[in-house]
């Protein structure tokens, strides 16, 4: 059963505006959000509300999948109310509902899948499922209009790919990662540093009153000229120099290190796809979204890398870079605009790569039970 299936034609979405609610629970942030999303293109958000589990886990450093699973539990309606409050709706003025699918920590993906599956029930209003990883790839069309194709770096705590994005649902892998991403090993060697939890604005902090130059720090994939990412080797070598650290000093050094090391990878690899898309391609657009595009140093290194190769840089509004459900809601919007919609049977998928094709047929990581993964 497709929910709310002859809820209205394809040219009637084609031709109007279109108003949804978007539910986002992959990890620990509890977010609904309403977006408008207009017939020429332009999304204008209603409403974005974030509750932020970060206290229910700093003891642990880290998320608790348990307790992730039970906050959302307890936060969903009374998130989803507020954000119908402030977007001043009913659900009478909904054209469909979108909640995050996965991939993620299944328990909270099932929790906010669950939550709008119910209330698309309940409305007769369509359903979409929407990949978490998508929601960041749209995330960008939150501040401003932004023409397909472009060239995408997606660098969150979870993920770390190149992508070629040429509209919802269809997107190349050109690079991923082939261990930790980019977020993880901040946040992992932060608290390695002992700052605490989330790990990776604090090692930013840090890093700005520091000299990276004074520590050498291994450089990942040097014989390989593709568009692929390895973090592991400098988590550990940053996590054992951690342990060596004696002043506040040195702990601001190794944080500004850790950051250009990064930084610098990121930029390596956006370079080589970079070269590769502009062969194919007239329209130079490079999008940073996700978690680590919020720190300030991976922007601007990846704004000059950009320039230097005649791309337009673009990257989220900051409340947009995080999970966030305003961008759930506008992919969901742009699935609804072409007929996409979801049944009523649609399972959380722990893992869901955006190039599900390329992740089956060239797998960096081998499919296990549950799926391949990006």
């Amino acid at each position: 059963m497709t929910i709310g299936a002859d809820y209205s034609s394809g040219q009637e979405r084609a031709t109007c505006d279109l108003t949804v609610l978007g539910l986002e629970t992959s990890c620990d942030e509890t977010a609904a959000s309403v977006v408008r999303l207009s017939a020429d293109g332009v999304a204008t958000v209603l409403s974005s509300v974030v509750h932020s589990q970060i206290d229910d886990h700093a003891a642990y450093g880290g998320v608790v999948p348990e307790i992730a699973a039970r906050s959302h539990v307890e936060m969903i309606a009374g998130v989803t109310r507020r954000a119908m409050d402030e977007a001043g709706l009913t659900y009478a003025a909904l054209d469909g509902v979108a909640a995050t699918a996965g991939p993620g920590l299944v328990g909270g993906v099932m929790v906010g899948l669950s939550f709008g599956k119910a209330a698309a029930l309940a409305r007769g209003l369509p359903f979409i499922a929407v990949n978490h990883l998508e929601g960041h790839a749209v995330s960008a069309r939150l501040g401003r209009p932004v023409d397909y194709p472009f060239l995408l770096l997606l660098v969150s705590g979870g993920h770390c790919q190149l992508l070629e994005v040429r509209g919802i649902g269809d997107m190349s892998r050109l690079g991923t990662t082939i261990d930790d991403a980019a977020g993880e090993a901040f946040d992992k060697i932060a608290k390695a540093m002992g700052l605490g939890y989330p790990g990776g604005p604090a090692l930013e902090r840090l890093a700005a009153t520091g000299d990276g130059s004074k520590i050498a720090l291994p450089r990942a994939l040097l014989d390989r000229k593709d568009c692929d990412f390895s973090f592991s080797g400098l988590k550990t070598a940053a996590s054992r120099l951690a342990q060596a650290c004696e002043t506040d000093r040195d702990r601001a050094d190794l944080a500004a290190a850790v950051q250009t090391a990064i930084a610098r990878q990121l930029s390596e690899r956006s370079e080589r796809a970079m070269k590769a898309y502009a062969e194919r391609h007239d329209h130079r657009l490079f999008v940073v979204a996700g978690g680590v595009a919020a720190n300030k140093t991976v922007r601007s290194t990846l704004e000059a890398t950009a320039a230097k190769y005649g791309f337009e840089f673009l990257a989220p509004p900051m409340a947009y870079c995080t999970d966030n459900a305003a961008m759930i809601a506008l992919a969901g919007a742009e699935r609804l605009r072409l007929g996409l919609v979801s049944d009523i049977d649609t399972a959380a998928r722990p893992r869901w790569p955006l190039d599900e094709a390329r992740a089956l047929a060239d797998p960096v990581h081998a499919p296990g039970r549950k799926g391949a993964k990006a």
